[in-house]
Order: C-alpha cells, then structure tokens, then sequence
C-alpha cells in the first residue's frame, strides 16, 4: 500500500511538473492579444448558400459563380455551384463544377453524391454508380451522402428518374 502511494504522488508530482511546459494559453494565461484574424467570409458564397436555401437556384447559381471566381480553390464553392446549376436545370452542365471541386478535393463526400444524381439524371447509371462506388471507400461506416446517392440509384432502377 505504501508503495502504490508513493507511486501515485511521483504521478501526481509529474503531473504538476508537466503543467509547466503547457502554452500560456493553456495554462490560464492573461494575455489579451487577440488570434491572428481568420480568413475573412465571402459574402457571394454566403449568398448563395441562401439562395439555395430559398430554392432561388438562379440567384444561387450568379452568387457562386462570383465566389468561385474570387476562391477558385474553394471545393464546396463548387460543389453548390454545380448544385444550383442542376437544381436551375442543366445537369449536363453541372458536372463541370462537381469535376472542379472534386479535382481540389477528391474525397468532396457531397461532390460525389451530387455528381452521382447529375449523371442519374442524364441516364448515365454506370457514372453514378462509380462514385457510389468511391463513397463506399470514403464512408467507413457508412454517411448520408452513400446512403442518398444509393437510393437515388435503387429508385432510378426502379423507373423513378430523379427530377433534382
């Protein structure tokens, strides 16, 4: 018994030693220089995500192009791009942007379902189920976007073509 308390008091001393090397934010400190400032919003993406949430896919889709052009490296930027511009009506022409923002972001999770449903929509179930096939890979165990794209395929399968 003696020994298991000297044990845990060298733990416990350790421990306290340890304190010492933390940062001095961790460490409780009373610095109030403010965080280096975080990259600024971009008030076209935050468009057109409201947009979209409006069903406003035209507005949607000139707000993103905008966002684009000023974050050409912002892979949800054009994933919803191309979100809009099917939701507007152009499947064909929205692959374009999903194959943008999955060639800056290859493992996009929403790039590959919303890709997948462009292609259902323009009868091409071989495409979409390519990258049903690479949200499996993706989603260890299991996420919306396979669980979506997956029943997008079962229902075209079935003779109900996604109309969005």
């Amino acid at each position: 018994m003696r020994h298991a308390s000297r044990l845990l008091g060298a733990v416990t001393l350790s421990m306290v030693a340890g304190f010492g090397a933390l940062p001095a934010f961790a460490a409780g400190s009373t610095d109030n220089t403010p965080p280096a400032a975080a990259k600024p919003r971009n008030p076209d993406f935050d468009a057109g995500k409201a947009a979209i949430a409006r069903n406003d896919f035209a507005g949607a889709t000139q707000a993103l192009r905008r966002a684009t052009t000023a974050e050409p490296r912002n892979p949800e930027a054009w994933n919803l791009l191309g979100y809009a511009t099917r939701r507007f009506g152009d499947p064909r022409g929205s692959l374009q942007h999903y194959q943008q923002a999955l060639s800056i972001d290859p493992k996009h999770l929403g790039a590959h379902e919303y890709i997948g449903e462009a292609y259902l929509m323009l009868n091409d179930l071989p495409s979409a189920e390519q990258h049903l096939a690479r949200l499996d890979s993706l989603c260890t165990f299991g996420c919306r976007e396979h669980r979506e794209l997956k029943t997008a395929i079962e229902n075209f399968k079935r003779g109900r073509k996604p109309g969005s």
